[in-house]
């Protein structure tokens, strides 16, 4: 079973801020719960072809994976794409204007698991989607404390 989560938020800040943030990979550990580190395997700042390596807690395990950037578009769209790590992921931000001001910022993690990692899917959609929930909640509650 494939794994495929979208959460959004809108966070009372501008696209340009917005997207600047939470499209640099060095930030996520501030406003990710389960990444616990990032290292930059290419130098910043982030573009197509950056890598980076990912350390995160995730469901009880450790889990050590390594994401290039396959699409940028500035203050709209980060694709990023797993290289290595425990099964293929992919990993999307996209950015617009919301209704009323601010921005309505989107995060996607779809993915096809493996092992016993694809015996869990259901488990680990469900997983995700709080845990991703949480995130951009968090993120939208620090840049609107700014």
């Amino acid at each position: 079973m494939n794994v495929d989560v979208t959460v959004e938020a809108v966070i009372d800040r501008p696209v340009e801020e917005v997207a600047g943030y939470a499209g640099d990979p060095s930030n996520a550990p501030a406003w990710y719960a389960n990444i616990r580190s990032v290292r930059w395997r290419t130098k910043p700042p982030v573009r197509v072809g950056s890598q980076m390596d990912f350390e995160a807690r995730f469901l009880g395990r450790r889990l050590s994976y390594t994401y290039q950037v396959v699409e940028l578009v500035a203050n709209q769209r980060l694709v990023m794409r797993t290289t290595d790590g425990p099964f293929a992921m992919e990993t999307t931000y996209s950015w617009q204007p919301a209704d009323g001001g601010g921005t309505l910022m989107r995060l996607r993690n779809r993915g096809n698991p493996t092992g016993f990692a694809a015996v869990a899917a259901p488990v680990m959609q469900l997983a995700m989607r709080r845990a991703m929930s949480k995130d951009v909640t968090l993120l939208a509650k620090q840049l609107n404390n700014r």
